[in-house]
């Protein structure tokens, strides 16, 4: 499953060649591929390795929002964690049962809070002391009791990029533990509200488990401080964040050993009975989608030798926004010889991808690895260039497609602007 070489050194996904599944799914380049078998093993995984209810794998849609693997995470018994209303309609659309559903955001809109009251779901994540009586007032106008837990700002640096770390104390996201009694005091005063769950989430990218159990072990003290007043909880939510092998070179834990550590730490801390949260995202998709493009053009220089190909950092921004790297092999043969540097068409001096090993001779096309997720999500239209097709394949088979919606549309809706 996923991304590998055959016996003559094509490039495959889902054991099938990437170029025959370029040519089954009848789209053009640059296209997104993702192995749906591999990411329903990778649910499953997760959800054994947590131990089923109470507890419960939330996959971060917004790692990759495309139905048919949301629909493979609930068939596998995973829920969902959404960041907006449109995430959670879609995710409600694509059948995940409402209490398998968190939804969190620093900034909900009003309507947004009455659409999760009213759909019922298992929680909203509160990340300030001021977002309490908003929440109060929208569930009494509904004549409900909202469901909330609090997300804490445990105040726990990790080792990543700066724009993927939400843990630390100048972070914009969560409650500071400085904060809580006034958080408990405005909650229990409240019968409109009912708080659940206590949880943190310290950043993307998670290399090594200690970070993880770090940050877990504030919260299992908030939640013991709570239960000690004689209150109840539902669970408690350590988050995802973890980590996948970009370089390919440095495999990290996988996601059950972090699972393991979660709920090792859960038992010790004498919590057991509590259910455990956690948001896995990029873990669960990222190394099961390719994003596959065309060598347009060759330049050499005397500085270096430059494939220019005809996907670009619209169709894949994290390069440009987070420096990321992304493995780029030639679909017909395995990587070696000369680096060539890989760029894209846009007008930007950051639509550069990095140097990679293609040989004396630039291929005829790539797989950019690891691109399951926040890859097309974050994708865009800028420099009047269409969003990318995006193909799903089962067990080797193209199952259908999403197509792009091409350069007329974009012209069209321009026009009317």
């Amino acid at each position: 499953m996923g991304f590998s070489r055959d016996s003559d050194g094509r490039a495959t996904l889902s054991g099938a060649r990437l170029e025959g599944l370029l040519q089954e799914a009848a789209v053009e380049t640059p296209a997104y591929f993702y192995d749906l078998s591999a990411i329903a093993e990778e649910a499953r995984a997760m959800v054994s390795a947590l131990g089923g209810p109470p507890n419960l794998v939330a996959y971060a849609m917004k790692a990759n929002s495309a139905a048919s693997i949301l629909r493979t995470v609930v068939a596998e018994g995973g829920g969902i964690e959404v960041v907006s209303q449109g995430e959670l309609e879609l995710a409600l659309a694509a059948g995940a049962p409402p209490d398998r559903v968190v939804t969190t955001a620093v900034a909900k809109k009003d309507r947004e809070l009455d659409r999760a009251i009213g759909a019922k779901i298992r929680s909203i994540t509160l990340e300030s002391v001021e977002e309490l009586p908003r929440v109060a007032a929208r569930a009494r106008a509904q004549g409900a009791v909202a469901n909330v837990s609090f997300r804490i700002n445990p105040g726990v640096a990790i080792d990543t990029h700066a724009h993927v770390a939400t843990g630390h104390e100048g972070a914009k996201f969560g409650i500071p533990v400085g904060d809580l009694g006034a958080a408990w005091e405005r909650a229990d005063s409240d019968p409109a509200l009912r708080v659940v769950g206590v949880g943190a989430h310290v950043g993307s990218t998670l290399r090594d488990v200690e970070s993880y159990t770090a940050s877990a072990r504030v919260v299992c003290d908030v939640a013991k401080s709570r239960l000690a007043t004689g209150r109840s909880l539902d669970f408690v939510d350590f988050g995802g964040g973890f980590g996948i092998d970009y370089v390919g070179d440095a495999p990290p834990p996988r996601p059950a050993e972090f699972l393991g550590a979660a709920r090792a730490l859960l038992a010790a801390e004498g919590l057991g009975a509590l259910g455990l949260v956690v948001e896995p995202g990029r873990s669960m998709v990222a190394p099961h989608g390719v994003l596959v493009a065309t060598v347009v053009q060759e330049k050499r220089t005397r500085a270096r030798r430059w494939a220019f190909v005809d996907a670009a950092m619209n169709d894949l921004i994290r390069p440009a926004l987070y420096g990321a790297h992304h493995r780029i092999e030639p679909l017909e043969r395995p990587p070696g010889g000369a680096l060539w540097a890989v760029a894209g068409a846009v007008c930007e001096s950051a639509d550069q991808f990095g140097e990679y090993a293609f040989g004396e001779t630039a291929p005829s096309r790539v797989a950019i690895r690891d691109a399951g997720a926040y890859g097309f999500v974050m994708a865009s239209e800028y420099n009047g260039r269409p969003l990318p097709a995006e193909v799903f394949v089962e067990s080797g088979r193209v199952t259908h497609v999403s197509p792009s919606p091409g350069r007329d549309a974009w012209v069209k809706s321009r026009l009317r602007a």
